[in-house]
């Protein structure tokens, strides 16, 4: 009797501190869901929940756009994915190589050796020793059984596959935009873009590793198709109108850090003449901003427009 009640109560101390993300998705349409994480940075108080992740019912199978930043991320999302419908995960889709959109593929890999397709930045730039972001900031519970996961299959030009009877369209940008190389993924059948980084709202976007030219191309290419939904990798719009934000910050970004840059601003003064004030009510605004405008300085201090 003593040996099961020591048992029980070290199962509920358990229970008691393991991390919940209290994860509950958003259903976009009829058969698509997002889990749409919090507009800050990672954090132990938040566990690296902080990007969204998307799960689309195929029929027979989920398909996911996203994995999460952790092992326990995608655990406890696919707990809620099952509650809807308790399928198998065929395909997950990996935007960029950004550790918190990724990490939890490694529970989706385990559990159903699921097919891992995306970017190949996640390949030439990490390998199973390495230690990302999300290692060094989060807890050792935190981040427990997570992995370096690789992708099976590199995407470097427009991609079909089909999934049961959904089409999904995985669209490489094809310049340095939010990294170096980013992915879009569009699903006809529902008029879905699910927009990755290269889209975020309600929050500040993190440039350190993109393009201003870049991220206004693939504005523009997302512009021109025909959808209804637009799912961004941060942010919790995702009416057709989520993509407003981002395509705002990017187009005052450039004319303004051009016009700085005609006026012989120089680069240690920038930060002072373009304040990009509109969004200072915006998450991260003041963790990013600057940055960002110091970025685009050297980015566009010798662009021509083509």
């Amino acid at each position: 009797m003593r040996k099961i009640v020591v048992s029980t109560f070290l199962i509920g101390t358990i229970s008691l501190f393991a991390f919940d993300y209290n994860l509950e998705p958003k259903k976009i349409n009829q058969n698509t869901w997002c889990f749409l994480g919090k507009l800050e940075a990672p954090s132990k108080k938040n566990g690296g929940f902080m990007s969204n992740h998307c799960f689309v019912n195929t029929g027979k199978n989920y398909v996911l756009i996203d994995a999460g930043g952790t092992y326990e991320i995608a655990r406890q999302a696919y707990e809620e994915m099952s509650k809807i419908s308790k399928l198998p995960v065929h395909t997950v889709i990996l935007t960029h190589e950004h550790d918190d959109h990724w990490l939890g593929a490694s529970y989706y890999k385990e559990k159903f050796n699921s097919k891992l397709i995306g970017t190949s930045l996640i390949n030439k730039n990490y390998t199973l020793d390495s230690k990302t972001r999300m290692f060094k900031t989060l807890s050792k519970d935190e981040i427990k059984n997570t992995k370096i996961i690789k992708v099976e299959k590199e995407i470097t030009e427009p991609t079909i596959i089909k999934v049961d009877n959904t089409e999904f369209q995985i669209i490489p940008v094809g310049v340095k935009a939010h990294t170096s190389e980013d992915l879009f993924v569009y699903i006809p059948s529902n008029k879905t873009i699910f927009s990755s980084d290269l889209v975020m709202n309600g929050r500040i976007t993190s440039n350190r590793d993109g393009s201003v030219i870049g991220e206004l191309k693939a504005v523009k290419m997302m512009n021109e198709m025909d959808y209804e939904n637009l799912i961004p990798g941060h942010g919790h719009d995702t009416s057709k109108n989520a993509i407003n934000e981002t395509k705002q910050y990017f187009t005052l970004l450039k004319q303004r850090v051009m016009k700085a840059v005609e006026d012989d601003i120089g680069v240690g003064e920038v930060t002072k003449v373009v304040k990009m004030e509109e969004f200072k009510d915006k998450a991260l605004f003041e963790q990013l901003n600057k940055r960002n405008v110091f970025d685009a300085y050297g980015e566009l201090e010798f662009y021509e427009e083509e």
